[in-house]
């Protein structure tokens, strides 16, 4: 019996902490280690998958046209130019938002699920209708966020909205870790963040400025490695989701008032 494709929700409860671009780069690595991967634009009103993967000129159709019925999905996909196993279901005109619906996204990934061993679909931020659709086609899911107050609050709102839809594995990435600051009790530490959302935690993406570099030339930073410190950080998280044994290093303890501070504002609800 072939294995069972596997669907990853990749979400985060506010915009700007990473999760798109973990989402292509994820993707580039899990094909570069031989899997037939495929990353679902499924934030419609803010597409950009297709920007960080380098593929916007390539777009004939999208989901929405496969819905409609009025392509084939195979017409839709657009394949990796250098990543043979990787490929691109782009997202629709933003009026998908009005008349989307839960069914309309269980259908698309069903197909997708036919033809690939991982589903990654990249949620639009917050807690909204279109995070409740693409929520509901999925199996598993990864929350990122950064060690920021605002941003793990916001994350601790969208980790309560998966339990209730089901929603499991929920595991953790922690993007843009700064080991001095953290050090200096200027950011959450990452034992902090990992008590308080309650989460495994399968990944941290250092800070690195190539990241910025690489998403403005639409070169995930995993397609070359190089010597970039995230890039070996985004293959160490494919590398755990495919089962094998990668530790996970605390590069600095510390920020422990922070987390004191952002305990009591979960603790008493203020969100």
């Amino acid at each position: 019996m072939a294995p069972k494709t596997r669907t990853i929700l990749i979400c985060s409860g506010k915009g700007g902490v990473g999760k798109t671009t973990l989402t292509a780069n994820l993707g580039i690595a899990l094909a570069r280690q031989g899997v037939r991967t495929v990353v679902l634009d499924a934030d419609f009103g803010l597409r950009n998958l297709d920007l960080l993967l380098g593929l916007e000129n390539r777009i004939v159709y999208t989901a929405q046209e496969v819905l409609e019925e009025s392509c084939r999905l195979e017409q839709a996909l657009v394949k990796h130019k250098q990543e043979p196993n990787l490929a691109l279901l782009p997202a629709g005109n933003p009026r998908m938002l009005e008349w989307l619906k839960p069914d309309d996204m269980q259908r698309i990934v069903k197909m997708l699920a036919e033809q690939f061993d991982y589903v990654l679909i990249d949620c639009p931020a917050g807690v909204e209708d279109g995070f409740k659709n693409a929520a509901s086609a999925t199996e598993e899911a990864i929350v990122i966020t950064t060690p920021e107050v605002s941003a793990v609050r916001d994350a601790d709102r969208v980790i309560g909205l998966l339990n209730t839809q089901g929603v499991k594995p929920v595991q953790l990435v922690l993007n843009r870790v700064r080991p001095k600051m953290i050090a200096n009790q200027e950011m959450l530490g990452i034992e902090d963040v990992t008590d308080i959302l309650a989460l495994p935690l399968l990944g941290i993406v250092l800070e690195d400025e190539q990241v910025i570099i690489s998403t403005n030339r639409g070169e995930p930073l995993t397609l070359n490695d190089g010597n970039s410190p995230a890039a070996g950080c985004y293959s160490n998280i494919a590398r755990r989701l495919q089962g094998e044994n990668i530790p996970l290093i605390d590069p600095s303890k510390g920020g422990k008032g922070l987390g004191d501070k952002l305990r009591r504002l979960i603790q008493t609800k203020i969100f």
